[in-house]
């Protein structure tokens, strides 16, 4: 009798140990099992049974790692004593693979987290670099049986190679079904006095039976493998009857062609999986179209300050960025590609990417990593990577920016679970019907096939993903930049609008600016200028942009930002201070507007008043919204009260001097709420706390670094005045799902009276199955740009 290893599931030949009341083929795998019990993560068995990898005896093929030149090519990210590294592990092949996998900071403390793609066979690690090496990472996976790939084309780091398996799969498939079908030819002839045919006759059903097995087994192996995990993870999935089809068909063929009955539908067989293959590869397609479409370019239009060798700016958008490149980096701002330090004081968090909000040092001539953002004074930078080679292009889908899964997906699932059980439910009332009443078994079998095939809920399972990514490309053609589907779900459902004034509802550049105190020497407005231009405060940008003096770049040392109260910093000895009148150190100067206090050296020497100039249409589209509860919070103070009274509606609940903090809370306060989902609208810098609460954060962005990873969706000011068909769109893209559920239900129920009768065969319902997947999907892009053009009129 066969004895297999309990954690790799070989057959046990040579070495034989028992440990634990259980047998290994191996020390490693022995040991491996020790580990997991240990750490108390013997789940990974319950997960898959013989769901190991046999570890490989430990060689010396990984030391090169630690080489400096090497180790700066395979890392990801490295500061501060945490390095991020991705390895290629290509054996990664089951649930528990990927269970354990993501639990290596539970058997390794010098391991921070991981997390694995399934789909790229990747494992994406975070360590503590200054404690353990790339190599001892890279020998412990192998111990435990995961042993990386590394080689020039992994160091590169260039895209993935295109799978072609199943493009394999679809050609054997083919090739079987159209030889089959000829072999099967002679069976429709009369054979009457055609002895050769007859002679020959079960020849051909040999042939056939063998041009099948690959179809049954190799072809078919995705489905097999998606109902058993869901099985083994006690859960139905929508492979399953089609799994039940797929062997009811081969064993019945076989039986019929054995007994000299038939010669079997196996022509129907490598049929059925043809055509399905046909329709998962266009899913395939399709969904790699919409993944191609969401590139960075597509998120992120933020310009980028660019100063050349006579300190000479100029804005441009990131994605023209080029290696060598000059940059400044303000005061709070996203670091947008991998560059070395020139000049300036360099306080770096690297809580994005890291996770851990720590500032980090950095000295002329040190590398700094994408997606750090500055704390402190301006800094001068050269680009020594183009923007889609760093790692700020990874951040925005990052899990540590996820929220919660989507309803819509949910729903799906759980419409699909039910759908399962009354599919089998029909099916096996059928079968019996068939089988008793009838008393025709070959035609039972045909029918159970049929249902089976016919009822595939596929085109149920693709209305949700096709129809929002449709609609995510139209917003982004609209600039307005949705992070992910479920930021679409959660617009449909908002009702409760929160808008920041200053950078929001106003337009920082077009404020009308008037200048009140003691004239100001053209040495002090450069100066000033000098200190406004670290920050990103949206007053500071307009007053900025305000004072006429030359753009040359001027080194600010000792910059500060205290927020809610201004901005300091020297030039030349001289100490500016830009804010409030309490920070500048006489609340007494205080007037009921929006004014910027300047002290120059120790001296107050005037204001600047700020008179909001608010966007286009702004009255409109606050009177559009009557259909949804609006708050309004701003930093500023009330002297605008009167003004905005009139443009919001007379239930608009105000609230004027509100720290970040306070803007936080009172969006939490409100979710209380039952049934409250908020919408809250802000600039991105100071609002990041609130936008990361509300349900719905959306960053409105003009031509500065906006970007927040607390955000939703970036909105380009110039789109601001499409708010409300925005929110309209959301609405009509459930409503289009919902369409798609009910047209797949029809597809499933005419289908279904058809196959119950015996009126449709195998080959037919598969053939049927990827045309209702093709039509659900043709709907939905036809749907998605109906109603583009016709709030857009986007062709």
């Amino acid at each position: 009798m066969s004895e297999f290893c309990f954690h790799c599931g070989q057959n046990i030949e040579d070495v034989r140990i028992e440990f634990d009341g259980k047998i290994f083929c191996c020390n490693g795998c022995k040991t491996v099992y020790e580990i997991l019990n240990q750490n108390n993560l013997e789940n990974y068995y319950e997960l898959n049974e013989k769901a190991g990898i046999k570890p490989e005896k430990n060689q010396n093929h990984f030391d090169f790692l630690d080489t400096p030149l090497i180790f700066n090519k395979i890392i990801d990210y490295s500061e501060d004593g945490t390095t991020l590294v991705t390895f290629k592990i290509p054996v990664i092949h089951c649930s528990s693979c990927v269970w354990l996998l993501e639990s290596l900071k539970e058997i390794n403390k010098n391991i921070i987290y991981s997390t694995v793609n399934f789909t790229t066979k990747t494992v994406q690690i975070a360590y503590k670099s200054e404690l353990y090496k790339l190599s001892e990472l890279a020998y412990f996976l192998t111990d435990l049986g995961y042993k990386p790939i590394i080689n020039l084309e992994t160091a590169d780091k260039k895209p993935e190679k295109v799978d072609r398996s199943l493009i394999i799969k679809i050609g054997i498939a083919g090739f079987s079904f159209g030889n089959i079908m000829l072999l099967a030819f002679p069976e429709f002839m009369d054979k009457e006095g055609d002895i050769w045919l007859h002679k020959y006759n079960h020849l051909f059903r040999i042939l056939m039976f063998l041009l099948s097995l690959p179809v049954a087994s190799y072809c078919a192996s995705d489905y097999y493998k998606s109902a058993w995990a869901a099985l083994k993870n006690k859960y139905l999935n929508i492979d399953l009857p089609i799994v039940v089809g797929i062997l009811a068909l081969f064993f019945r063929s076989c039986y019929e062609a054995y007994e000299g009955i038939s010669n079997g539908y196996f022509d129907s067989l490598c049929g059925l999986l043809f055509f399905m293959l046909l329709g998962k590869y266009f899913q395939q397609r399709t969904y790699k179209y919409l993944a191609f479409d969401r590139d960075y370019k597509s998120f992120y239009p933020i310009a980028i300050t660019k100063i050349d060798f006579n300190n000479k700016q100029e804005n441009i958008l990131i994605s023209d960025l080029k290696v060598g490149d000059r940059i400044l980096i303000r005061n709070n701002e996203i670091i947008p590609t991998d560059s070395i330090l020139i000049k300036g004081d360099a306080f770096i968090d690297n809580s994005f990417i890291t996770g851990e909000s720590k500032l980090i040092q950095k000295k002329n001539g040190e590398k700094i990593f994408a997606g750090g953002k500055q704390i402190g004074a301006i800094l001068e930078l050269e680009v020594i990577k183009e923007v889609n080679q760093s790692y700020l292009t990874q951040l925005w889908n990052n899990d540590a920016f996820k929220k919660d899964h989507s309803k819509i997906d949910t729903l799906t699932n759980k419409i699909s679970k039910y759908f399962v059980i009354f599919i089998f439910i029909i099916t096996i009332l059928s079968g019996l019907y068939w089988y008793f009443v009838k008393n025709n078994t070959s035609q039972m079998y045909q029918v159970i096939t049929a249902i089976l095939i016919v009822a595939c809920p596929c085109a149920l399972a693709l209305s949700s993903p096709f129809t929002i990514g449709n609609m995510m490309r139209i917003f982004g053609r609209k600039k307005f930049y949705v992070k992910d589907a479920l930021t679409i779900e959660k617009l449909s459902k908002v009702n409760h609008i929160v808008f920041d004034k200053t950078g929001t509802l106003t337009i920082n550049k077009a404020a009308k600016i008037n200048y009140e105190g003691e004239p100001l020497t053209p040495k002090e407005l450069q100066n000033i200028k000098a200190v406004l231009q670290n920050s990103n405060h949206p007053l500071c940008r307009s007053l900025y942009e305000f004072i006429p003096t030359n753009n040359n770049y001027i080194p600010v040392k000792n910059f500060e930002e205290i927020i809610g109260k201004g901005i300091q910093g020297e030039i030349d000895k001289t100490h500016i201070k830009i804010g409030s009148p309490i920070f500048v150190g006489d609340k007494n100067l205080a007037k009921n507007d929006t004014s910027v206090y300047i002290q120059y050296n120790g001296k107050y020497k005037g204001r600047f008043a700020f008179s909001n100039q608010y966007r286009k249409n702004t009255q409109n589209i606050i009177n559009s919204l009557k259909n949804y509860k609006i708050s309004l919070l701003s930093g500023d103070n009330d002297s605008e009260k009167e003004f905005l009274k009139k443009i919001f509606p007379a239930q608009t609940i105000m609230k004027f001097n509100q720290s970040p903090q306070d803007k936080l809370e009172y969006i939490r306060k409100i979710q209380k709420n039952s049934g409250t989902i908020v919408m809250m609208l802000g600039d991105g810098l100071n609002d990041a706390g609130a936008l990361k609460q509300a349900d719905v954060g959306v960053a409105i962005a003009d031509d500065v670094n906006s970007f927040t990873p607390s955000s939703d969706a970036i909105l380009d000011g110039s789109s601001f005045e499409y708010l409300t068909k925005f929110l309209k769109l959301s609405k009509s893209t459930i409503h289009i799902i919902y369409i798609c559920f009910f047209i797949s239900f029809c597809y499933n129920i005419i289908g279904l009276s058809f196959a119950v009768s015996g009126e449709l065969s195998p080959l037919i319902a598969a053939i049927l199955m990827p045309i209702s997947s093709i039509s659900i999907v043709t709907f939905t892009t036809l749907a998605t740009l109906f109603v583009g053009y016709k709030n857009f009129k986007i062709k």
